[in-house]
């Protein structure tokens, strides 16, 4: 089989560029690399995408929102991750997954937990993370950082002459929602202490970098 390594964390976190980085990484060591994102990773996950962290759509209900995410998800598995997972060679990387579906619908939305896990299993075809970094950062600076990176994101849009999007659905919600987020995610690292490695992402780029190869390293030396 294949190893599936994902980035889980807060908003403004930095999971996104450290998923990068790691990916550059293993390529230049020969490794064949996919890269993707819940939610989206596909054509219709990214239409799904849209609709999920468009800050207009305050409307959507928390059931809603559950089952968009796992069809989201549901439809990466079985288009893209299933067939790479099978090459015994392949690395996947992927920014959110199940994780996130935990910790923002189970501890921060209050659905049900037993529902959440049952939809995980069923979309994720039982495929799990072998890694998962979490990159703990106060909710403040978090949505400090991230806000910083939507007005960028617009700018950058707007100077090539595209519409821009909007994806901050969720720095919008109130603080006390990403503080149950953040809280949520210690919880479940504290109960998969070998899967999820915690990182420090108030460090500086590189130096989250570097911990997260060493990491990586260890486990592939280890299979």
């Amino acid at each position: 089989m294949g190893i599936l390594i994902t980035f889980e964390g807060i908003e403004g976190c930095g999971k996104t560029t450290q998923l990068k980085l790691l990916g550059d990484y293993l390529l230049k060591r020969g490794y064949p690399v996919y890269e993707t994102r819940e939610p989206g990773g596909t054509f219709i996950g990214d239409q799904i995408r849209r609709i999920l962290l468009n800050p207009e759509n305050k409307g959507i209900g928390k059931i809603t929102e559950l089952f968009l995410y796992e069809a989201c998800r549901a439809q990466l598995i079985v288009e893209i991750i299933s067939k790479r997972y099978r090459n015994d060679k392949e690395v996947i990387l992927c920014d959110r997954y199940t994780d996130s579906t935990i910790v923002y619908q189970g501890y921060g939305r209050g659905i049900d937990m037993g529902i959440i896990e049952e939809l995980n299993r069923t979309a994720s075809n039982g495929i799990k993370p072998a890694i998962t970094f979490l990159l703990d950062l106060d909710v403040n600076t978090g949505l400090e950082r991230a806000m910083v990176r939507q007005a960028h994101h617009e700018k950058v849009q707007h100077t090539q002459g595209e519409t821009a999007e909007q994806e901050n659905r969720f720095e919008g919600e109130a603080l006390e929602f990403h503080q149950k987020v953040r809280e949520g995610y210690l919880k479940i690292a504290s109960r998969e202490p070998e899967r999820i490695k915690i990182i420090d992402a108030k460090k500086g780029i590189e130096e989250v970098h570097r911990e997260i190869t060493k990491v990586v390293e260890e486990k592939f030396k280890n299979m």
